[in-house]
């Protein structure tokens, strides 16, 4: 029996439909990466598994406990680490997690081993006496995920655990991740940023309009695009992608041309072939390009390929 399974599930807000009649499961110990832009609904979907919001339709099931029935059976099993900051600035790491602690019910013996435990998986063992003001964003977001784990949970949602923050603080939250996998718990992980997605999940659900459009691990979902190149032309200003992108969709050999903040994403069997057109229709446009980097079909490819637009656009 798969830990979550969802059916048919709806949420509406008043005349608006942000999740539509999705259906997806997700076996113990996977990582799943929902994958989605921004308003795609990641988030909606995470707020109805763990019984933040009440579906308008449908149901999920988390280790057989429906969602709309049994919602505190499921908040037994489920830890949660939302997009938001849930911390107390004026308490130190140690006080906001014995704080949560007791939310969960836990005291004694059994709270002060859990709260060590989560600071040593998190890496704030020798920040923990600090008050949380004083911390960087990174630090909050791991402190964040510390939160989620106190109760031991089965399951783990995180809802892009990783906006906002450098570099350095997002690879240990992606280690922190994997670790924790490893050690056997199953995690839900919603993304916008593609490379988390492929470097984290064994299978992917790629989610837009609040569809879920598809569902497999990476060489399922690549093969849906076939033999196609992605090509990012890394350009100056972001009007001049639009235009250029336009002209690119007139290339026979182009399949889908989109701009995605100051790149122009293009779909493509035969990049090297049509990289010349390419370079001329940009010099005709007086576009500079200032940088050109060509990959074997990825997330971005299927991404494209199935919504005519790229992930951040």
């Amino acid at each position: 029996m798969p830990l979550i399974e969802t059916k048919d599930l709806v949420k509406k807000f008043d005349n608006f439909t942000a999740v539509k009649k999705i259906n997806f499961h997700i076996q113990q110990g996977e990582i799943f990466g929902l994958l989605g832009p921004n308003g795609a609904g990641k988030t909606t979907t995470i707020s109805m598994l763990s019984t933040l919001l009440k579906p308008s339709n449908g149901d999920a099931f988390i280790s057989g406990h429906s969602v709309v029935e049994e919602p505190l059976l499921v908040r037994q099993i489920i830890g949660v680490v939302p997009q938001e900051i849930a911390l107390y600035d004026d308490l130190t790491a140690e006080e906001n997690l014995k704080f949560w602690g007791r939310m969960y019910r836990m005291s004694g013996k059994e709270l002060t081993r859990q709260i060590e435990k989560v600071l040593e998986q998190i890496g704030l063992t020798d920040r923990k006496k600090d008050r949380v003001e004083t911390y960087s964003g990174g630090m909050k977001r791991r402190l964040n995920i510390g939160v989620g784990l106190l109760h031991q949970p089965q399951l783990l949602f995180m809802d892009e655990p990783t906006v906002g923050i450098d570099p350095q603080s997002r690879r240990k939250i992606l280690d922190t991740v994997i670790e924790l996998n490893q050690q056997g718990l199953t995690v839900l992980y919603t993304t916008h940023y593609m490379e988390e997605a492929q470097e984290l999940s064994h299978r992917v659900g790629i989610i837009d309009h609040g569809e879920m459009i598809a569902i497999g691990n990476q060489q399922e979902l690549t093969e849906m695009v076939g033999e196609y190149d992605t090509m990012r032309l890394h350009i100056q200003a972001q009007e001049d992608g639009q235009q250029l992108a336009a002209r690119l969709k007139e290339i026979p050999e182009i399949i889908e041309a989109s701009t995605a903040d100051h790149e122009i994403v293009i779909i493509t069997p035969t990049a090297e072939d049509v990289l010349p057109t390419v370079i001329n229709i940009a010099n005709q446009l007086n576009i500079k390009i200032r940088s050109i980097d060509i990959q074997e079909p990825n997330l971005e490819a299927v991404f494209l390929h199935l919504t005519g637009r790229a992930l951040r656009d």
